[in-house]
């Protein structure tokens, strides 16, 4: 029960490595809150937790509305009388993944919106919660394209980029109140959101050829670095990024 008396809420938390997350956290003796914009997703994956006997509520969260991650904040710390661990999992891709010259504005505005203005706002709004307690444990999820490039996907590189610097300057802006900041980087993950792109002919094989460990990854591989990272054992790590990727970018 590493997580035990901990309260957690998870951003993008009904799918893909938040759920993951979501269901180990929750496995580990902490409270889940799963906060996402899929309510039917959302509100099974609550019953399912709980049916196994965990502690979990499902908040209708979208991470690019500072209001709206107010009163998740707001109502999470009045069920459950604090906020020991954040992890912003919230993200999307544009489809086709272009490269600088044919991403659009409005495709560049939506990657950006979700993936870094909705880790910047997930921060934010759980600092002051944090701080009450004297600390805890934020996690933002980025990927190994936030450190390295590719043939495409400029705007998801870019957003996950700040992911990765902006976890950075937060851990040493609060580390001296508690409050550790780290990101996590995942290799290639199947997931709903990739499941497109993996379905495409080709694309799946040339992944799992890039990956030393020869497989693609599986939303439990992230989720268990998350939980390390937001349990107690990882109390003298912050500003750090953990990759999580097969070996991928170690060639």
């Amino acid at each position: 029960m590493r997580l035990e008396g901990k309260v957690a809420l998870v951003s993008g938390g009904a799918s893909g490595i938040g759920e993951a997350t979501s269901r180990l956290f929750a496995s580990e003796g902490a409270v889940v809150v799963v906060a996402d914009v899929n309510d039917d997703l959302g509100t099974a994956l609550q019953a399912g937790i709980r049916d196994v006997g965990g502690q979990a509520a499902y908040m209708n969260l979208d991470v690019t509305d500072e209001t709206g991650w107010r009163s998740v904040v707001v109502e999470t710390v009045e069920r459950y009388d604090r906020l020991d661990i954040v992890v912003n999992s919230a993200g999307i891709s544009v489809p086709g993944r272009p490269p600088a010259e044919e991403q659009t504005v409005e495709g560049w505005d939506a990657v950006m919106a979700v993936n870094a203005k909705g880790v910047f706002l997930g921060t934010k709004h759980a600092i002051s919660e944090m701080r009450k307690i004297g600390g805890g444990s934020i996690i933002n999820i980025s990927s190994v394209y936030g450190n390295v490039g590719s043939r495409g996907g400029t705007a998801y590189h870019a957003s996950k980029g700040a992911v990765r610097t902006f976890s950075k300057a937060a851990a040493i802006q609060y580390a001296d109140q508690g409050i550790r900041v780290n990101s996590v980087h995942p290799g290639f993950v199947d997931t709903p959101m990739t499941e497109g792109l993996h379905s495409q002919p080709g694309v799946r094989d040339e992944r799992v050829g890039k990956t030393p460990l020869g497989r693609m990854g599986l939303p439990k591989d992230i989720a268990y670095g998350i939980l390390y990272l937001a349990s107690d054992e990882s109390s003298f790590v912050t500003g750090s990024e953990l990759v999580i990727d097969g070996g991928m970018t170690a060639q």
